[in-house]
C-alpha cells in the first residue's frame, strides 16, 4: 500500500516475513534517482513506532527505509525477543534485501536514529559494515535502561528479567563498538551534557571509539536543552544538513569527495517487485471485509448506525472517514463482526472506508460504505412503577468536556516548542490525532489539567490536530479541533561554535 507523505513523498508500507520474525517497514523512493539509502530506526515515543516519520525527512534526497520497532506490542531496540536474537537477524535481512533491490552497497547506506534508534544505528552500522552512521543520544547500557525505564519492553526482550540477561544486553553495543572491524565508518555521535542519560549511558563509552578513523563527536552544550528528548530537536538543522551531505557522498574528512549519484532514468523494477511482494495490503490472498449493514445509500438514524458484516481471516476491522480513524471492531471466530460508533454521526451523507487486519497486521483491500444519517431515533422511556416509591437515584454522569487552552486557534508557534495543554475533568487521558494518524496521548491529573508535548519538531506550516478525552470506562468527549501554524526558528549552539563539518 502507498500513500502521499506530508511533503508529497509517496510512502509504501510493507511486512517482510522472509526472516524469523516479521518486520514492518515504510519506504519512500529517492528524489531524482538518488543513489543512496537512509535507514531510520525509531526513537522513544515515536508516532506509530516509526522514527522521524512525521515529515521532517521529506526534503531528504535519498531513498528512505523506516523500520518499525513494534514486536508483540512492545519495543525491542531491534535486538531480541526472549533473548532470541532472531529479531536482529530479521531486521538485518530486511535492510539487506531493500539495499540489494536498489542495487546499492553498504558504502551507499546511512544508518540513522535517536535515543534507542541511535543505539540501533550504531549497532547495525558497525556490526554489518555500513559506511555512514548518525546516532543521536544513544543508550549503551540497553539492559539496564529497559529494566529501569521500559519494564514492558524488558519483559518482551528478556523473557525473564534477570541480572544475567540484563548483563548480556548491557554488553551488546559496547562489545560491537569494541570489536568491530568497521573502523573506517563515518560515525557521528550527537550528545549533550544536558541529557540526563549522558553521564551513565554515553560518556563512559566514548573511549571505545579510539582507533576509529572517522569518529566525530557533536557535543551540544546549549543551556536551552532541557532533557534527553530535546537534544535531537536542538540539533535538527545540523542533523538534516549532515544527512544530506552523506547522501551526496560528502563526508567531513580530508580527501577527494564525490557527490551527486543521480540516475533519474534508472530501472526500479527490482525494488518495485520487492515492495509489491512485501506489501502490507494483501488483496490477492486476504479478502476485503463484507458489509451486511448498512446497505448502500441507506438512510439511518444518526444515533443508530450499526455496522455488521464478515471478515474471514481477520482479527479486527478498522473504520475510517475522510482519512480520520473512527474505531475498530474485533472479528469473531466465525468471521462475523459488529461495530457502532459511541457518538452519533453528523446528519448527511457519509463515506466510510474499512479494512480487515490479521494477527500479523497484514491488511485487506478497502471496502467503502455510503449511507445518509437522518434525525435521531427516540429511545422510549421505561414505564414508571405505579405502586412503590423508587429510591433516590444518583445523578447521571456529566458528559466529558475537553477544553484546550494552548495552542489557541490559529496561533503561530515555533515548530520545536509546541505544547498542548488544557482541562478534561473526569477523564484519565487525552488522545491526539492528525490526518487520521495517532500522534500520542497524555494523562489527565486529579484536578482535570493535562499537558502534552509531541517530542519532535513539527513541519513548518499549518496543522489541524484533533484531541479527544477518555474516562476510565471508555466514555469519550467530543473531538476538539486545534488548528495552529508552526514557524521554524531553530538555532543550534554547539560547544566551540556552530556545527560546521570539516572537509
Amino acid at each position: 500500500m502507498s500513500k502521499a507523505g506530508q511533503g508529497g513523498r509517496r510512502v509504501f508500507t510493507g511486512v517482510d516475513a522472509s526472516g524469523e520474525v516479521p518486520v514492518e517497514y515504510r519506504f519512500s523512493h529517492a528524489r531524482n534517482g538518488n543513489r543512496h539509502l537512509v535507514v531510520v530506526f525509531a526513537n522513544l515515543t515515536a508516532p506509530g513506532e516509526y522514527g522521524w516519520s512525521n515529515g521532517v525527512l521529506d526534503n531528504l534526497r535519498s531513498n528512505i527505509l523506516w523500520i518499525r520497532d513494534l514486536f508483540d506490542g512492545e519495543n525491542s531496540y531491534y535486538l531480541c525477543k526472549g533473548m532470541d536474537f532472531g529479531l536482529e537477524r530479521s531486521v538485518a535481512g530486511l535492510i539487506s534485501r531493500v539495499m540489494h533491490a536498489l542495487s546499492l552497497t553498504p558504502d551507499e547506506c546511512t544508518m540513522f536514529g535517536s535515543s534507542k534508534g541511535g543505539s540501533a544505528a550504531l549497532f547495525f552500522g558497525l556490526k554489518y559494515g555500513f559506511r555512514n552512521i548518525v546516532a543521536s543520544v544513544p543508550q549503551f547500557l540497553v539492559g539496564t535502561y529497559v529494566r529501569e525505564d521500559m519494564p514492558d519492553a524488558a519483559r518482551m526482550m528478556m523473557g525473564a528479567v534477570t541480572e544475567e540477561n540484563v548483563r548480556v544486553l548491557d554488553s551488546v553495543l559496547p562489545d560491537v563498538v569494541r570489536g568491530s572491524a568497521n573502523r573506517s565508518a563515518n560515525t557521528y555521535l550527537i550528545t549533550s551534557p544536558q541529557d540526563e542519560q549522558y553521564a551513565r549511558q554515553v560518556e563512559p563509552f566514548l573511549g571505545l571509539f579510539q582507533g576509529y578513523e572517522n569518529f566525530n563527536l557533536i557535543f551540544n552544550d546549549s543551556p536551552l536543552i532541557a532533557n534527553h528528548g530535546k537534544v535531537s530537536l536542538r540539533n535538527l538543522p545540523a542533523i538534516m544538513g549532515l544527512l544530506n551531505l552523506l547522501v551526496d557522498g560528502i563526508t567531513p574528512r580530508i580527501g577527494m569527495v564525490r557527490n551527486g549519484y543521480e540516475q533519474p532514468e534508472r530501472d526500479t523494477s527490482a525494488i518495485d517487485t520487492y515492495l509489491a511482494e512485501t506489501s502490507q495490503v494483501r488483496g490477492d490472498s486476504f479478502p476485503r471485509p463484507v458489509v451486511l449493514a448498512p446497505s448502500a445509500d441507506d438512510r439511518v438514524p444518526a444515533n443508530a448506525v450499526r455496522f455488521t458484516g464478515t471478515a474471514p481471516g481477520g482479527v479486527r476491522v478498522s473504520f475510517w472517514e475522510d482519512g480520520k480513524y473512527q474505531g475498530a471492531a474485533p472479528v469473531a471466530a466465525d468471521g462475523s463482526w459488529t461495530w457502532q460508533r459511541e457518538r452519533p454521526w453528523g446528519k448527511g451523507r457519509h463515506v466510510v472506508r474499512l479494512f480487515a487486519a490479521d494477527a500479523s497486521n497484514y491488511q485487506s483491500e478497502r471496502t467503502e460504505v455510503v449511507f445518509t444519517a437522518v434525525e435521531n431515533v427516540l429511545v422510549p422511556e421505561p414505564a414508571a412503577e405505579p405502586v412503590q416509591v423508587p429510591a433516590p437515584l444518583p445523578l447521571p454522569a456529566q458528559p466529558l468536556v475537553l477544553t484546550v487552552t494552548a495552542p489557541v486557534p490559529h496561533q503561530q508557534v515555533p515548530g520545536s516548542a509546541v505544547t498542548f495543554m488544557g482541562f478534561a475533568p473526569g477523564a484519565v487521558r487525552v488522545d491526539f490525532h492528525e490526518g487520521g494518524a495517532s500522534l500520542g496521548t497524555c494523562a489527565v491529573g486529579a484536578d482535570g489539567s493535562w499537558v502534552w508535548e509531541a517530542g519532535w519538531a513539527w513541519n513548518e506550516g499549518g496543522h489541524f490536530v484533533e484531541a479527544i478525552a477518555v474516562d476510565a470506562v471508555g466514555n469519550a468527549s467530543a473531538w476538539t479541533a486545534v488548528p495552529f501554524t508552526t514557524v521554524n526558528t531553530y538555532t543550534v549552539p554547539v560547544q566551540g561554535g556552530n556545527f560546521s563539518p570539516r572537509f
